[in-house]
């Protein structure tokens, strides 16, 4: 027998980021999260998504009253009802290998989604961006994940789509070696072409400065994505801002790029060091201690990879080769430094996203890992379509 215990104390709250280190015990791969990462998201002060919605968060216990379970709803009032009917959203699940336990959490989070009038539900994702915690690892099992993504146990799956749920989309994470041997010459020809014309330019942060950075992040982003077609709401500069602050200790100048047409930001490329290969060494604490952990990997081992996080174009300027240009521009940066990073990966390429899928060829860049976004309906009279489909 099992219970459901909601987390509403710091106890349970405890137990909610303790039961994932018992579950992964042994596995090689897995990074562990900081606390500090998994609180904010509920958070209602560190969290925008808590002004259009709600969260809620379930433990399980067996028997003996051992946390063996745990998994989080939310909806989210912006997004929900973009489809014809309402979809909820349920994460941050992790269960022992039991499929009675792993249902019980599912329909838990099924009823409450129904009685907030959701017609369907979308997991597992995060409550808030897309770029975090979001979708089920189902290839990439051999490798860690990159930062603030799941690396999830391989029985997960089928405890998914057992229940019903259906594969919704997925995303890519893609890995390449940095070397200008990697670049295709149709990314070198467009490339050039693009960085030939004195119309076009690519900056580095470091040359533009912060508020400059600010400026064309902001522009880029909310002309790039809508809600309507992307699923992802526009950005504010005070988040642009925010942003900035909580990266500014891992911010490498020379690993964000910016592109202007006549001075006017027209697309970016943000890349970060993976800073899983420090967190990893942490165990889920930012404390002194762990500070001066991560310091020590971060500038005296180095972090070899360099983890694209974001990859924007204007529409208007989409297939022009700005794409290749910033590409061609960081990789020429890397090389001729002689950098510490030696590989990139680009994380969250959906698959609804094929010019972005082709480029990845184009850079001779190969999938490390498949996250999948399942949907489960909860009636039988709505159609399902794929997120792919919807596009053609």
């Amino acid at each position: 027998m099992f219970s459901l215990i909601e987390v509403t104390d710091r106890k349970t709250e405890r137990e909610f980021l303790e039961l994932p280190a018992r579950l992964y015990q042994g596995k090689l791969n897995w990074v562990r999260p900081l606390d500090n990462d998994i609180r904010n998201v509920f958070d209602p002060k560190k969290n925008p998504c808590f002004r259009h919605g709600e969260c809620v968060r379930w433990l399980l216990a067996d028997e003996a009253g051992t946390c063996v379970g745990r998994v989080a709803a939310f909806v989210n009032r912006k997004t929900c009802g973009l489809d014809h009917y309402r979809v909820g959203q349920m994460g941050f699940f992790e269960c022992i290998d039991n499929e009675e336990a792993a249902f019980m959490l599912f329909d838990r989070c099924r009823e409450w989604l129904e009685s907030r009038g959701m017609e369907a539900m979308e997991g597992p994702v995060n409550f808030g961006e897309r770029i975090e915690w979001w979708g089920l690892l189902v290839e990439g099992f051999d490798r860690p994940p990159v930062y603030a993504m799941p690396y999830t146990q391989p029985y997960y799956v089928p405890f998914f789509e057992k229940y019903g749920f259906r594969d919704y989309f997925k995303q890519f994470t893609y890995r390449t070696r940095l070397v200008m041997e990697s670049l295709s010459k149709v990314v070198v020809w467009k490339a050039d072409r693009i960085l030939k014309n004195p119309d076009y330019s690519v900056h580095t942060y470091g040359d533009i400065g912060r508020e400059r950075a600010i400026e064309a992040l902001l522009e880029v982003y909310n002309q790039a994505w809508n809600l309507e077609v992307h699923g992802v709401d526009g950005i504010t500069r005070e988040q642009v801002e925010n942003i900035y602050k909580s990266l500014r200790p891992i911010i490498d100048k020379n690993l964000i790029y910016f592109a202007f047409y006549q001075k006017r930001p027209i697309g970016f490329f943000l890349m970060f060091p993976e800073i899983n290969q420090a967190v990893r060494h942490l165990n889920g604490k930012m404390n002194l201690c762990g500070m001066l952990k991560f310091m020590y990997y971060r500038h005296v081992k180095k972090m070899d990879v360099a983890l694209g996080q974001l990859f924007g174009v204007v529409p208007e300027f989409q297939g022009k080769g700005v794409e290749a240009a910033l590409i061609k521009r960081f990789t020429e940066c890397i090389v001729e430094k002689d950098s510490h990073y030696k590989y990139l990966e680009l994380n969250w390429v959906g698959e609804f996203n094929p010019p972005m899928m082709h480029l990845m060829d184009y850079i001779g860049a190969k999938v490390a890992r498949t996250h999948v976004t399942y949907r489960k309906l909860f009636r039988d009279d709505i159609p399902f379509v794929r997120s792919v489909d919807k596009m053609k």
